[in-house]
């Protein structure tokens, strides 16, 4: 938990100090505008009103113009939009925003638009008064629930669809924080009673948190559309408000990902699937992000867990109701471990921001210090700038300097390189004149060494609290350099960005050298890291000690270095796709060419079992390998789902057949599959398929099948062409000709 002298800090925690605040809500009816706070103590939950004047800032001219009835107050400082304004009523609110555009010219939210109006009474009010969520609570203080559900297909089609009638939700798998758990139905209870339950056990058991994996794009949505159909009121809102749904997007780095936003009257929604895409972006360490792999990732998933493939969810559930039972509580516990990992930076965030708990989930960093800034601006009452337009920043530096396999190898991290930077050179953005952008990033950084050093005295439940938190503000210091290139940034600063890569990439071409000239090989740089190969006689020891304090004595001031891993061998492919080998076997993978979810399934464990033979140093066995793989293709002994894909139709098939006839498009197997299936196929229903034929160089979207209509008795798989696929993923990493196939005693 943040400690109570820290929250006196406003720049970080606001100057609210109300304590327990586990949901704030817009009172919409109310003619004075307020919202309504929910309060949490122990297990009893209270609720508070407070008043609040929205406002508006914008420049003097357009401030003395406006007709509508205001407070207004000159704020400090260089910032154009120099005049706050304030109002009576939300109304009012609205009208003076309408003829702002309307004289300006300018939408509320363009960054070219000479005011600033936010459309969220609840934002609004946080930014004024400086209240956060969950201050004096701990992340286990806060009531969580989990949900998954099961839902049963029409035959015919590879995954369920709300839309169809005997598409039904047959299972709901529940559990809390307290390590209460329930299947709801899973013995024929019919889908009617099954979402009743589901509804009567929120409102009794009331959690301030619903999560769930792949809430957003599956399970809430299926549940709204099935009670819908059977006319039952969602009524899971703490005031008996069914949610409210809109389409929505989550930017996780270069991936924008649309889903369904659903808000729920004092509670929040947190999708653990995003979560886990938050966590990929950073480690690059999941090789799926749905519930089974994230949750062996973590090691949470017990060895005794129920497995069900998908695609037989429904025959499971008429054979064997019980088994369906155990799999969807496994999945729902599961989740909940899964969130007791992921769930703490968030938590960490909303007392911190300006924001709801559920926002701080799926906003990038560069929005949440935008809102650090802006409320302490409000606070301050300086005037504001414009944002800078884009343009392109120039990167940091990378390099690759060996290929192939290297051992062993060692890490060195720069501590914050960017942000190092920017504090001992005084880089920030020139539009600040208050001067906050670095000194929220100072105490930032001091906040997270002082957490840290406390993590690594501490142990149990204690240690994990805290190292959600050193790892939330780190995350959040390694942020402020994309802020300065983020366009919809109020005090973005382009040049100053530039500025910063240029000297990062100075510091690292000068370690480089210096590693070379203490006898270190460097094999890739990233950034703010490097690989290397330290000097045969310093690998361990006091002689590595020595090396390491020989390196850091080359370092300039403000510039640390953390020595944060070592590896037994590197497999350097090429720039930013390498493979890592531990002392203990793990096996790290990065870069998108070494584990594209593009590829099958069998190509990717062919690939994961190459990279580990060459990390170990068995690569005479590798040719046995690939014939263990030729054998099985040619044998046609590889389960279907490892040569199949999937993908979901985006769009529908009218839409898709008036792109490819009348707009051009490309043919594609899915959805031409789709259109020949006897069945009824929707937009958002997924399509599994395979390859057939007998050459390898074949027209997918003529070729393709779908696994549903697969006949294991005659099985009709294309040898040649997944057997060239094969071929060119063993070529493509230097694989060597293959002379002679092993004897199959030998393969096995």
């Amino acid at each position: 938990m943040v400690k109570e002298q820290d929250f006196q800090d406003s720049l970080l925690f606001g100057k609210g100090q109300q304590k327990g605040i586990v949901a704030i809500e817009s009172l919409e009816e109310e003619q004075r505008p307020a919202v309504e706070l929910f309060l949490r103590d122990g297990s009893s939950i209270t609720k508070e009103k407070a008043f609040f004047m929205p406002f508006l800032i914008t420049t003097q001219s357009l401030a003395a113009s406006c007709p509508i009835e205001h407070e207004k107050e000159a704020l400090a400082g260089k910032g154009v939009l120099d005049i706050r304004m304030q109002f009576a009523s939300w109304k009012a609110f609205i009208e003076a925003r309408k003829w702002l555009q309307s004289e300006s010219g300018e939408t509320p939210g363009s960054p070219s638009a000479p005011y600033l109006a936010i459309s969220e009474p609840v934002r609004q009010y946080m930014l004024q008064s400086g209240v956060t969520h969950f201050k004096g609570m701990h992340f286990e203080d806060i009531h969580r629930m989990q949900f998954d559900i099961e839902c049963i297909t029409t035959p015919g089609f590879d995954f369920c669809n709300a839309e169809r009638e005997g598409d039904q939700i047959v299972a709901i798998g529940v559990a809390d924080q307290s390590g209460w758990t329930e299947v709801i139905g899973g013995d024929g209870q019919d889908e009617a009673s099954i979402l009743q339950h589901f509804v009567d056990l929120v409102r009794d058991r009331d959690p301030d948190v619903l999560e769930g994996h792949n809430l957003c794009n599956f399970d809430l949505p299926y549940i709204a559309a099935r009670a819908a159909r059977h006319k039952i009121a969602l009524s899971i809102g703490r005031d008996g408000s069914e949610p409210r749904q809109r389409a929505s997007q989550i930017s996780v780095g270069d991936r924008v990902s649309r889903y369904t936003r659903f808000d729920i009257y004092g509670r929040h929604v947190i999708d653990t699937y995003f979560l886990a895409q938050a966590y990929d972006q950073s480690h690059r360490a999941l090789d799926s992000l749905g519930l089974k792999a994230v949750a062996m990732h973590f090691q949470v998933a017990a060895n005794d867990r129920t497995y069900i493939e998908g695609a037989n969810i429904t025959e499971v559930y008429k054979r064997s109701p019980e088994t369906l039972c155990a799999y969807v509580l496994d999945d729902v516990k599961e989740t909940r471990a899964i969130s007791d990992i992921l769930s703490r930076s968030a938590f960490v965030q909303a007392q911190m921001l300006p924001l709801r708990y559920q926002d701080t989930a799926v906003r990038g960093n560069a929005v949440k210090i935008d809102q650090l800034l802006m409320r302490a601006y409000y606070e301050k009452a300086y005037a504001l700038p414009k944002p800078e337009g884009g343009r392109p920043i120039a990167g940091g530096y990378t390099d690759l300097f060996i290929e192939g396999v290297v051992r062993p190898v060692h890490h060195c991290d720069v501590r914050s390189l960017y942000p190092s930077l920017m504090l001992s050179k005084g880089l920030g953005p020139a539009s600040d004149d208050a001067g906050i952008f670095l000194a929220v990033l100072k105490t930032l950084r001091t906040l997270r060494l002082d957490t840290k050093k406390e993590m690594q005295e501490a142990t149990g439940s204690v240690r994990q609290e805290l190292d959600a938190m050193q790892s939330t503000f780190k995350i959040l210091i390694n942020s402020f350099y994309g802020y300065l290139g983020f366009t919809q940034g109020r005090f973005n600063d382009f040049a100053a960005a530039d500025r910063i890569t240029s000297e990062g990439r100075n510091l690292l071409a000068d370690m480089v050298v210096n590693l070379e000239a203490l006898k270190a090989k460097p094999v890739e740089i990233d950034t703010d890291g490097i690989y290397y190969i330290p000097p045969p006689d310093a690998t361990e020891g006091k002689a590595k000690e020595n090396f390491r304090a020989a390196f850091c004595k080359t370092l300039p001031e403000g510039i640390t270095v953390e020595f944060d891993d070592e590896f037994v061998a590197m497999y350097s492919y090429k720039m930013k796709n390498y493979a890592l080998l531990r002392s203990d076997g793990e096996i790290i993978i990065k870069g998108a060419a070494l584990k594209s979810r593009g590829l099958e399934r069998f190509q990717r464990d062919f690939l994961r079992r190459f990279l580990a033979l060459k990390l170990e140093g068995k690569e005479e066995k590798i040719p046995m390998l690939k014939a263990e793989y030729d054998h099985a293709i040619q044998n046609r002994e590889l389960p279907i789902a490892d040569l199949a894909k999937s993908e979901t139709l985006s769009d529908s098939l009218n839409v898709y057949v008036r792109k490819r006839d009348q707009e051009g498009g490309a043919k594609r197997a899915p959805y031409e599959l789709a259109l020949q299936a006897k069945k009824s196929y929707r937009a958002g229903d997924q399509v599994s398929y395979y390859v057939t034929g007998s050459r390898k160089n074949v027209a997918i979207h003529e070729s393709a099948k779908l696994v549903s209509d697969w006949d294991p008795s005659q099985r009709d798989e294309n040898v040649a062409y997944y057997q060239g696929k094969l071929d060119a993923l063993y070529k493509k990493f230097g694989g060597v000709p293959v002379e002679s196939s092993p004897a199959q005693g030998e393969l096995f």
